[in-house]
C-alpha cells in the first residue's frame, strides 16, 4: 500500500516537472518566434528605407540631368514647381528652387530683413534686433549696431561664444545670432541663402516665404505670382501678364543663377518615404569628377 502510494506520488512530481517543462518550452519558443518576426520586420525597414534612399538620389540626379536640357522647351524649371516621375516602383516628387529667388542674409540690408522676420509674424522690436544682431555677426567691425549684439552682449547673455565677424557659411548658423529661436528660423529658412549674393529676391523663382519679405506685399498677390508663373511652359521669358511687384516692377520670368535647391521625395508603394534636400551648383568639374558641386546636402529620415 505504501508502495502504491509512493508510486502515485512520483507520478505526480513528474506530471508536474513536465508540465513546466512544457511551459518553459512554450516560452521560449514565443520569445523565439517574437525574436525572428521583430528582426523581419526590422530587416524589411531597412530595406525599405534603403530602396527609398536611393530612388530620392535618383530624384535629384535626374532633376540636375533636366537642368541641364539643351532643349529649352524641355528643361526643368527651377521655380518650386513640383515635378513626379516613377521610378523603379515609387513615386518620386521632385522640386527645384534657383538660389537667387531667396534672400542673401550676407548681402541683405536692413530693410529686406525687418520685412523678412514682420512677415512670419515678428513684433516689430524684435524684428529691428535681429536685423541688426545678423547684421553684427556678418561685418568685420566690433561696433554694435542700436538693437543689435557683440561678444559683450553675447557674454551678457551667457553665451560662451559671440559673432563671428565673418560672412555666414552655412544658412544655420542663423541660429546662433543673439535672440533667434528655432521657432523663427524654421519660418524664415525656406526664403534665406548663403549663395545668391543679392540684397532682394528674384520674383521669377522666389518661394513664398521670400515674396512675403518685399515690402507692400501681400498673401494673395505671392500666391498669384506663384500660380501664373508655375503655369507657364519651360522656356517661357518675360514679363507675367497682369502681375506687378507692389512697387511697380514688372515680375519677369527671367534671370536667376546656376545655384539651386533640390528637394527629392521618394514614396514607395508601401508608404515608406525618404526626402533629400541639397544646394548643387553647376558647370566645372567637381572633384568627384561631375559636373556639378554639392554645396550643401541634408539627409531627411525615412517615414
Amino acid at each position: 500500500m505504501r508502495r502504491a502510494n509512493a508510486m502515485r506520488g512520483q507520478r505526480g512530481v513528474a506530471l508536474i516537472l513536465v508540465m513546466w517543462v512544457i511551459a518553459l518550452m512554450a516560452v521560449l519558443l514565443g520569445s523565439f518566434a517574437l525574436i525572428a518576426r521583430t528582426e523581419n520586420l526590422e530587416s524589411r525597414h531597412l530595406y525599405d528605407a534603403t530602396a527609398a534612399r536611393y530612388d530620392a538620389i535618383a530624384g535629384l540626379e535626374l532633376a540636375i540631368f533636366n537642368l541641364r536640357n539643351p532643349d529649352m522647351t524641355q528643361r526643368w524649371v527651377a521655380d518650386g514647381r513640383p515635378y513626379e516621375v516613377p521610378y523603379e516602383g515609387a513615386s518620386v516628387q521632385v522640386t527645384i528652387t534657383n538660389e537667387s529667388g531667396k534672400i542673401d542674409i550676407n548681402a541683405a540690408d536692413s530693410a529686406t530683413l525687418v520685412t523678412l522676420f514682420q512677415s512670419v509674424g515678428v513684433d516689430l522690436a524684435t524684428a529691428d534686433a535681429l536685423s541688426d544682431a545678423i547684421q553684427d555677426w556678418r561685418d568685420a567691425d566690433n561696433q554694435v549696431r542700436p538693437h543689435g549684439a557683440e561678444a559683450p552682449q553675447y557674454a551678457a547673455a551667457g553665451l560662451d561664444y559671440g559673432p563671428t565677424n565673418l560672412p555666414f557659411r552655412t544658412v544655420s548658423e542663423v541660429q546662433q545670432v543673439l535672440g533667434m529661436n528655432y521657432e523663427i528660423f524654421k519660418k524664415i529658412e525656406p526664403a534665406i541663402t548663403v549663395f545668391s549674393g543679392t540684397r532682394t529676391p528674384n520674383p521669377a523663382y522666389a518661394p513664398y516665404e521670400a515674396l512675403m519679405a518685399i515690402p507692400g506685399m501681400t498673401a494673395p498677390l505671392a500666391q498669384q505670382i506663384i500660380a501664373t508663373r508655375q503655369a507657364m511652359p519651360p522656356g517661357t521669358s518675360g514679363a507675367l501678364e497682369g502681375l506687378t511687384l507692389p512697387g511697380g516692377g514688372a515680375v519677369v520670368a527671367s534671370g536667376g543663377g546656376v545655384t539651386y535647391s533640390i528637394k527629392s521625395k521618394a514614396t514607395l508603394q508601401n508608404g515608406v518615404s525618404i526626402t533629400f534636400d541639397a544646394t548643387i551648383r553647376l558647370g566645372g568639374m567637381s572633384s568627384s569628377g561631375r559636373p556639378y558641386t554639392v554645396l550643401r546636402w541634408r539627409d531627411g529620415e525615412a517615414s
